[in-house]
């Protein structure tokens, strides 16, 4: 996925220390004046989704997803309903093929809810609809990557306009219902694969609803498993019950993305077409079809929306179970996947619902995880270090440690570009919350606060020393370290290096281990004791 920019954090430190020292008469006086420190952080959290629909009636392609713009999680649900009349040769009247319902007030349409078992199999009133419309559930394509879509241009979450495509219309710009008015709010015709990577378009204008600006095409999330039913959902094995696909709650027809849909992400299809049969095709005389997508998004806190009264509709009984899951992550954290010590394949690990700072051993090797970074890439890094050694053999250690990686590991291994040397900053320079704990004024030093690591497709697949930014950001309550002993050196007086060099000749910043405290100290690279704790991106 290409997130979406995120807002700057503000983080401002300051440190009043007044010291005076007085020599008198071979006598030591000491006077500390008002030490004081503040530790601020300005951060707007600004929710933001929005239900993207691209339809063309010609091919009958039909792409409904829903799209995180905002720098905050959401969950996201969408329901379908359908309605169809048909008017035979010499009849004045349409007759509705589900009686009440009215093609001009879409409320009486029909909810689709499929059977417990086969969404393919509509039930109840949708019975009828299975005689003449074919719905094509999710997306998948041998030996293709997730499709690519145009992010919206519309970032106003109080409005609550779709991006349709094509010959799809918002219902909040055009409430038409006669098969051919325009009421498209996005660019595209609606067709299958209309955008591909590189294509970009330029609102400027504006042409559609929105920001006058250029976008990019981006990627929807690749889905992980089809589209399935709740009770299909509930059969799941529990580390697998949190991930990137819909869940359908065959009672209600509600369709739920199974995974908190994070800041930049967009999920995979809920549906890739709708397709009328040969007996709609033979009907003597003239039909009208149609589907109204009403999306909801929430964000996590606010689950009891999604269980609220539904009309005539109950929710099934699983579904607080499952939004809880999705809430969580899982129901505790690591919901099924295995324990720190079962030595597992890559593919018995989920690694979408892991929290920051879980341990894991996979193929033999044991982990600590540190990131989800979108686009089903996450950084892990090995628990423990390698010992007895200095910084110049670092590079060779890297390559004989990834070359001796299981083959199912190395083949999740993404591409990064390390810089080589890094962007380097004096340990004096750098200002601490704690001890040695965060840096809080490099933002003072930008080179190096954005040497970040992450997926460079012009890179190699490789193991790597995580920078000084690095730790920093992955620092702190609900993160991979969320304190100094969780920075997970076991062994005192020994230290891992980062890739980030000192301002002083031959000395490199590590994060040092001295019994009590894991902190950010230089050591001179030539020193052995220390050690090495390669660092990993990989795709799932």
């Amino acid at each position: 996925m290409t997130p979406e920019k995120k807002n700057q954090r503000r983080l401002r430190n300051l440190a009043l220390l007044s010291l005076l020292l007085l020599l008198v008469g071979g006598t030591f006086a000491f006077q500390a004046f008002n030490q004081r420190a503040i530790n601020d952080r300005l951060r707007e959290n600004i929710p933001g989704g929005r239900v993207h629909d691209y339809y063309n009636r010609d091919t009958e392609n039909k792409d409904v997803f829903v799209e995180n713009y905002g720098n905050v999680p959401l969950m996201a649900r969408i329901r379908l309903s359908e309605f169809m009349e048909k008017r035979s040769v010499g009849d004045t009247d349409f007759t509705p093929i589900v009686n009440g319902t009215i093609r001009d007030q879409v409320d009486t349409w029909t909810v689709m809810r499929p059977s417990e078992n086969n969404l393919n199999t509509r039930v109840d009133d949708s019975t009828a609809f299975n005689t003449y419309s074919n719905l094509t559930f999710g997306w998948s394509r041998s030996g293709q990557d997730a499709p690519w879509f145009m992010p919206t241009f519309n970032r106003d979450n109080q409005d609550l306009m779709t991006a349709a495509a094509g010959h799809a219309r918002d219902w909040v710009t055009s409430t038409a219902t006669d098969g051919v008015t325009d009421g498209a709010t996005h660019p595209g015709d609606g067709t299958d694969a209309y955008w591909s990577s590189g294509d970009s378009f330029d609102n400027s204008g504006p042409v559609w609803p929105g920001e006058e600006v250029t976008h990019d095409a981006a990627q929807n999330l690749q889905q992980e498993r089809a589209p399935m039913t709740i009770s299909q959902w509930a059969a799941l094995p529990n580390n697998l019950k949190v991930g990137n696909f819909w869940v359908i709650d065959h009672q209600t027809g509600w369709a739920y993305w199974a995974n908190q849909l994070q800041a930049g992400e967009t999920t995979s299809y809920l549906l890739d077409a709708a397709q009328m049969t040969a007996a709609a095709n033979n009907i003597p005389g003239e039909y009208y079809y149609g589907i109204h997508v009403d999306g909801q998004l929430i964000s996590p806190d606010r689950i009891n929306d999604f269980l609220a009264a539904d009309g005539s509709f109950t929710h099934h009984d699983d579904l607080s179970d499952f939004l809880t899951a999705v809430q969580t992550g899982s129901i505790d954290n690591n919901w099924g996947n295995p324990g720190p010590d079962d030595n597992v394949q890559p593919d018995q690990i989920n690694f979408s619902i892991m929290a920051p700072g879980t341990i894991f051993t996979m193929a033999g090797e044991q982990y600590r995880y540190l990131e989800n970074m979108g686009n089903r890439n996450h950084m892990i890094i090995r628990n423990s270090v390698f010992r007895n050694v200095s910084f110049p053999n670092t590079v060779q250690r890297l390559t004989d440690y990834y070359n001796n990686l299981d083959s199912s590991v190395q083949s999740m291994i993404q591409p990064v570009s390390i810089p080589s040397p890094a962007p380097n900053v004096a340990y004096e320079d750098i200002i601490f919350t704690g001890n040695r704990w965060i840096p809080t004024n490099l933002h003072d030093f930008p080179d190096v606060a954005t040497d970040v690591t992450q997926v460079d497709s012009s890179g190699s697949p490789q193991a790597f020393v995580l920078s000084l930014a690095d730790v920093a950001r992955l620092s702190g309550p609900g993160r991979a370290f969320p304190n100094h002993a969780e920075r997970g050196l076991p062994v005192d007086d020994t230290w891992a290096w980062l890739r980030t060099p000192g301002a002083h000749p031959g000395y490199m910043w590590s994060v040092l281990s001295n019994g009590t405290v894991t902190g950010f100290r230089d050591v001179n690279q030539n020193v052995w004791w220390g050690g090495l704790r390669p660092a990993l991106i990989v795709r799932q």
